[in-house]
This record gives structure tokens, sequence and C-alpha cells, in this order.
């Protein structure tokens, strides 16, 4: 057999055992919560459908929209800068959005441009800034430099972060809390009509990082092996950023600041399935759309009839893998 047909059968029978996963993840997701839901009273209950339909179903649908997102980009700009530890809040990409978003909500810029949201623009432009600007500030020559890539990202995080802060004074209470409550990660969502919206974003940005596994997986081989092989590395890049910005743009401005997801998927989808970056990108895919429907499901059940904001229980989860993950880097570049 040879190594593409390899490549093949472990892609299939790894996306069947995560389907499983992300079918079970879905009924755990849609059953618990304040009011735990059961099939008796879909039939006979019309507040509990009302409930089913218009809250509990497009939450659970946006938490895998939006994990499935964060995690396919995370796994993506961790084969192109070739750093585990790469994804959108430690590059700044998820600051630099939520920037861009809180500008956008605190102007009141909820008209559209050509059926496109404002803040869907705005959170945009914050990302392709932000990821463009440490680009810049880590590569060196040729060489992207790991610990400058983690420091431009930590130093634009933390720039965006003041910037919102800023906003939230400046801003009317009813928008400083409206700011408040997304920038710290939140699933609500009312019906299907927001989804929809962020599909017709996210499912080309999601193809284009797919098509794009082959040329990822060669570039984090060895970029002069990839040119070598016909790969245009620069203008992979480029689209990467574009597509990244797009789509962690549109997450954020729907979900707020929602951190870790792109750290944590892609190390696990590593772990379970091998290093290959064709493999690696559908199964993050797959797996975020699972994580973060769990996690949403523990956000609003951990305080009973509360919740808690989904942004803490992720950051919860990957702060200690971050920094393990780190610890690991250290220990490997000093043997």
């Amino acid at each position: 057999m040879t190594k593409d047909a390899t490549t093949v059968d472990r892609l299939r029978r790894a996306i069947f055992a995560l389907s499983l996963f992300l079918l079970l993840s879905a009924f755990f997701a849609l059953w618990i919560g304040y009011k735990p839901l059961t099939l008796a009273a879909l039939q006979h209950d019309e507040a509990t459908r009302t409930l089913f339909f218009r809250l509990r179903l497009p939450r659970v649908l946006m938490a895998a929209t939006v994990g499935a997102s964060l995690a396919i980009v995370g796994a993506a700009l961790q084969a192109l800068f070739r750093n585990p530890l790469a994804e959108p809040l430690t590059l700044g990409v998820s600051g630099g959005s939520a920037l861009g978003a809180g500008i956008a909500l605190a102007l009141g810029w909820g008209t559209r441009v050509g059926g496109v949201p404002l803040v869907f623009l705005s959170a945009f432009a914050g990302a392709l800034l932000s990821i463009w600007l440490v680009y810049r500030l880590a590569r060196s020559g040729t060489i992207i430099l790991p610990g400058a890539l983690l420091l431009a990202g930590v130093v634009v995080n933390l720039i965006s972060a003041a910037g919102v802060v800023i906003i939230q004074y400046v801003a009317d209470f009813s928008r400083a809390l409206q700011i408040l409550r997304w920038s710290i990660g939140t699933l609500d969502i009312v019906g299907f009509d927001l989804l929809v919206r962020m599909l017709i974003f996210l499912i080309p940005g999601w193809i284009a990082l797919l098509s794009l596994a082959r040329d990822l997986h060669l570039i984090a081989v060895d970029e002069e092996v990839a040119a070598s092989l016909g790969i245009d590395v620069q203008r992979s890049e480029r689209i990467v950023y574009l597509v990244a910005s797009l789509i962690v743009g549109v997450s954020v401005a729907v979900g707020g600041t929602i951190g870790f997801v792109g750290l944590i998927v892609p190390h696990a989808a590593r772990s379970l399935f091998g290093e290959d970056v064709r493999v690696v990108l559908p199964c993050s895919f797959i797996l975020g759309a699972a994580f973060l429907m769990i996690a949403d499901a523990i956000a609003r059940s951990a305080l009973g009839a509360g919740e808690l904001p989904v942004g803490a229980i992720t950051a919860l989860a990957g702060g200690p893998v971050f920094l393990w993950l780190l610890r690991k880097q250290q220990r490997d570049a000093a043997m």
C-alpha cells in the first residue's frame, strides 16, 4: 500500500470515529442545561419545543460552528508557522478581531454593506492587521523566530485588550455591558438567522483551508522542500492569512474571544492520529466542533440556573495545556 493510500485509509477511519464522538457530544449538549430535555416533553410540551428549536438547538449548532472554525484555523497556523503553540489567541488574531468588533459594537454599526454586517467586516480587518503585524515582527529573513512569534502575539493581544477596555469606558452603559458579555465569550443565539449569515462566510473559508492541506503538510516539513516540490509558499501563506482572518473575524464577531480551542484540539488530533497535516486538519475541524459543544454545555449548566462564559471554560482547559507545551518546547530546544 502506498503512503498516500495509507494516509487516506487513516483519515477515513479517523473521520468515522470522530463523527461518532461528534454525534454523542451533540446529544449530550442538547440534553444538558438548566432545564434538561426529554423526548416525551418535546412531543407533548409546546414550551419545551420552543426552548429546543429557538434556543437549545441553535446554540449547540453555534458552538459546533465556532469550535470547528477556531480548531481548523489553529491547525493551519501551527502547520504554517511550524509551531505547536500557534493559535488565534496566542498569535493576537483573536485580540485584533475583538478590537475591530468592539469598535463596531461601540459605534452601533448594526447596518450592512452589500448584505454583510459591518461588525463582521470590522472584526475581519482587525484580525488581518494583527496576523500581518505578528508575522512581520517574527520573521527574520526566511526564518520565523518562535519566541518572537509568541511575544508579538502577546503584545498585540495586550494592546487589543487595552483598546477594548477603553471602548467600554467611553461607550454608553448598555453598549459597554454588551461588549463586556461578548468579550468574555458567549454563544447566546435565538433562532437560526445569525448562524446562516455566518455560514455564508465560513463555509468557503473551511473549504479553502482543507484544500490547502497538502501544501501545509509540505510547508510544515520544510519550506525549501515544499518550494522544490512546486508549492508556491508565499501564495499559500497569503491565502492562509486571509482565510484565517476571515474565519476568526466572523467567529469572534459573534461569539467573542474564546481562547485555546485552536491550541488544544489540533494537539489532541496529532496525539490521536499522527502528525500528517492532511489528517490533522479535517480531524481538528470535527473534534473542535465536539469540544466546544461540550465546553458550552458545561458553561451553561455548572451554576444551575446561572451561566458561566464559555471562554472561561476553554481558558481553564487550555491554559495548563499551553504551559505544558511551552515547557516541552523549551526542553526539546535545549537537547
